[in-house]
């Protein structure tokens, strides 16, 4: 594992409850890294959190919406007292999936606001204090979503295609003043989250992985920015690079309907 204490004694977590969060947050704790973690729901958070301060670090949780506007506010003075070398943004599950036209629009813009808006304010704010310390990392969670467009997905593809370029942007911005920025690309990854929405784990020949895995990857290649695909999945996101762009989408659609078990 990365010598992770090297970025600072707090790590910020944002979706940091359950699935790839909780496997962060556990990994961390291990490596002697202090926790912030935030989270919607207070019982996992709450959970994670215990489960972190048994390796003996100390562990702050805020239990906030974050496409709510006045969450920054509430992180920004929660952590005023604290040295925060590494920010980590997993706060991006589709929280809505629906077709555009008959979709509600209020809905996609909190897909936007988990996506981007709160990524970004979150990201300038301790992006600044990595700077100024010259030393930190930023990890952004990203999806192979962001790579091709999908039916019900519009819009959490769109964040997630904006999520990578963003890293990307700031990864060669950041690396002259000792800031590692990378966006840890995920696959299908068998998540709480993933769960609940019903998805089918056991179609031939997908590649599934466990969120521990994940985590771990991405902390271990936090400096091999700007993007690292997780999951053994780089071939893949290399076959959507394509420039067919009709095959490439008629394709992952027809796949997605097989994961989700739709005739």
């Amino acid at each position: 594992m990365t010598d992770l204490f090297k970025y600072g004694p707090w790590a910020v977590i944002a979706g940091g409850s359950e699935g790839v969060g909780a496997s962060f947050a556990r990994q961390l704790a291990q490596a002697g890294v202090h926790l912030v973690l935030i989270a919607r729901k207070p019982e996992p958070l709450d959970a994670t959190a215990e489960t972190a301060r048994a390796f003996g670090v100390q562990v702050r949780t805020l239990a906030l919406d974050l496409t709510r506007r006045d969450s920054i506010d509430t992180i920004v003075a929660a952590t005023d007292d604290l040295d925060v070398g590494l920010l980590i943004y997993n706060a991006g599950a589709n929280s809505y999936g629906s077709g555009f036209l008959d979709g509600d629009l209020g809905r996609f813009h909190d897909v936007i606001d988990l996506n981007i808006t709160t990524q970004l304010a979150l990201v300038q704010h301790f992006g600044r204090q990595m700077r100024d310390a010259g030393r930190g990392g930023i990890l952004l969670v990203g999806s192979m979503s962001g790579y091709l467009g999908a039916a019900e997905l519009s819009v959490y593809s769109g964040v997630k295609a904006f999520g990578r370029i963003f890293a990307e942007s700031l990864w060669l911005e950041l690396r002259e003043y000792g800031v590692d920025v990378c966006e840890l690309i995920l696959g299908v990854t068998r998540t709480p989250a993933m769960q609940r929405a019903g998805l089918n784990f056991d179609v031939p020949g997908m590649l599934v992985s466990e969120h521990d895995d994940v985590a771990r990857e991405g902390l271990e290649h936090l400096g091999d920015g700007p993007v690292w695909i997780a999951g053994g999945n780089a071939r893949q996101v290399e076959k959507r690079n394509g420039s067919d762009r009709a095959a490439l989408v008629l394709g992952a659609h027809e796949a997605m309907q097989r994961m989700l078990a739709r005739r």
